[in-house]
This record gives C-alpha cells, structure tokens and sequence, in this order.
C-alpha cells in the first residue's frame, strides 16, 4: 500500500464510507492481491503478541543494561492502590506501555510499532481502550491498521528512526499512530481522528534522542509513558471537537525538517543530552566495565 499523505486517506476512506482503518485494510488486500481476512489474521497475531508483552512486562524481570526492571510491576500495584492520579484508561495506558518497553528492555518479544523503542505506546493506549471501553477485537485490529497507514506516511515524508529524527521520530509517531487509531474506537470521524494524531505529534516534536549507554532502557522505557499519555489527551481534544490549526500532514513534515536539523549527538549515538550527564556516563561505565569483566572471566 503506498499513501503520499493522510489526507489522500482521508479523502479515499470518505468517498468509501470506511473509517481510516477499514480503508487501510481494504487498499493493502487490493495491494498484495490477497483476501481482508487473511490479513486480519497477521495483524490478530501482532494484537496477541502486544497483549502477551504486557504480561511478560508484569513479570519484573531486569533489563540487559540493568537499568529498568520492575516499574511496570510497582505502578501497578500503586495504580490498583486506588491513590494513583491516573485512573481508568491513563492509568491502564501507563501500565501497559512501561510493561511493553520493559519486555523490550530485557530481550522480550514485541511487535515492533514502529519501532522496538516506541513499541510500548500503541499496546498502552489501544489495550487499555480496548479494556475499558469493551471494544471488539476485530475493531481493534482495524484500529491497528490506520495506526499503520499513518507510520507509512510518516514513513514516506519524515523518519520513523531515532538515528534518523530523534526520539520525536520514534515516540512522537507512535503516538501520531496511537492516536488516529484510538480515535476511530472510540467513533470519532476520519478529520477528528487526524486532528487527533497532529495535536499528539506536535506536542512531540523536538524530541531528542539520548540514550544512557546507547541501551534502550533510560529514558526510552518512560518516554513510552509519556508519548502514550500525549497520545491520549489528544484524542479527548479530538473527540471534543478542538482541532490541531496544522494539519497532520504538515507537522510530519515539520518533524522530519527538525529531525534534519538536529545535530548527530541527539541522534541515538549516546553523545549527548542524558546519555552525556555526569550521572549518564558514570551509568554507562558502570554497564561495561561489568561486561568487560564477564567476558573477561569467559576468555
């Protein structure tokens, strides 16, 4: 499926009567010359492996650089304390994404969407939607494919790489993505669904990205949270009716122009922001020097 902006989405799925994701779905069968239903069965499959990411998150386990492990676990138990700030879909949204990027962290199997580093927003704002607002599975998964339409056009006119635009490429379109999706399941209309996905862009752009040690655990697991957050505050302006005055296809385009101009060190090289603080470097140390002396003992 190939889409030059959200706009010619939005145009196609209007003259259609479909939603973005029914619309998706529709244009990739006619694409690859395969059946609807064919396709709904890989993505239920990727919708299996996020919810089974979640759970694995939920287990505690330490990640690779040993530097997150265990939050997803600890915010639960204070989200279900009843004292958490967040309650309902913001609550179960924080869960869930820190659980997927802590699954990630520890070598977990993850979908992915659009990237191993962002992959905990989608799963986050989707399942917990999903949950709260007893969402058909099969709405769901058509939800997951405007979600994809628009990382294809992010794609096609900006970056989806932190080595390419920062973190604002990685989070920032995960929650574009998250965004448009939710959106649409929770009945909002094609425009309030993109209006929706540019206000969580925008709020988004700018962001660097630093990794502490060059490993995907600090600050990339709570960046999930945060860019899953954005994600749903944007669609309750959307819903609401307040509209982004940029369209979503420009600010894709106002991200990709930044991501050009930032500089290499805030690019995932671990040469700046965070991953140069005195605290950063000190962790890094920390990390390799362990891994020299183990493989020190190896040898």
């Amino acid at each position: 499926m190939y889409l030059e902006s959200v706009e010619q989405l939005i145009k196609i799925a209007k003259e259609n009567g479909q939603t973005l994701g029914r619309m998706a779905l529709i244009l990739e069968a006619k694409d690859r010359e395969v059946p609807e239903e064919h396709l709904l069965n890989i993505m239920r499959e990727r919708l299996q492996v996020m919810r089974a990411a979640v759970t694995e998150g939920l287990q505690g386990n330490r990640s690779v650089g040993g530097l997150v492990g265990g939050q997803a676990l600890k915010y639960q138990a204070w989200y279900n304390s009843g004292k958490s700030l967040a309650s309902g879909v913001f609550g179960k949204a924080i869960t869930y994404a820190l659980a997927v990027s802590e699954a990630n962290a520890s070598m977990g199997l993850i979908v992915a969407a659009p990237t191993a580093g962002s992959a905990g927003v989608i799963p986050g704002v989707l399942l917990s939607i999903m949950e709260e607002y007893e969402i058909p599975e099969e709405k769901v998964i058509e939800g997951l494919y405007a979600a994809g339409a628009v990382g294809l056009v992010i794609a096609f006119k900006a970056s989806l790489s932190g080595a390419q635009g920062g973190c604002q490429a990685e989070c920032g379109s995960a929650a574009a993505m998250a965004a448009v999706a939710a959106t649409e399941l929770l009945g909002g209309s094609p425009e309030q669904a993109a209006h929706a996905g540019a206000i969580a862009l925008k709020g988004m752009l700018g962001l660097v990205c630093d990794p502490v040690a060059g490993l995907v655990e600090v600050p990339c697991v709570k960046r999930n949270v945060s860019a899953a957050v954005q994600a749903l505050a944007a669609v309750d302006l959307a819903l609401a009716g307040i509209t982004s005055a940029i369209p979503l296809d420009e600010v894709i385009g106002a991200m990709g122009e930044i991501g050009r101009e930032l500089p290499i060190s805030l690019k995932e090289t671990a040469q700046g922001g965070l991953a140069a603080t005195p605290t950063g470097k000190a962790l890094a140390q920390k990390i390799f020097g362990r891994k020299e002396e183990k493989n020190g003992e190896n040898n």
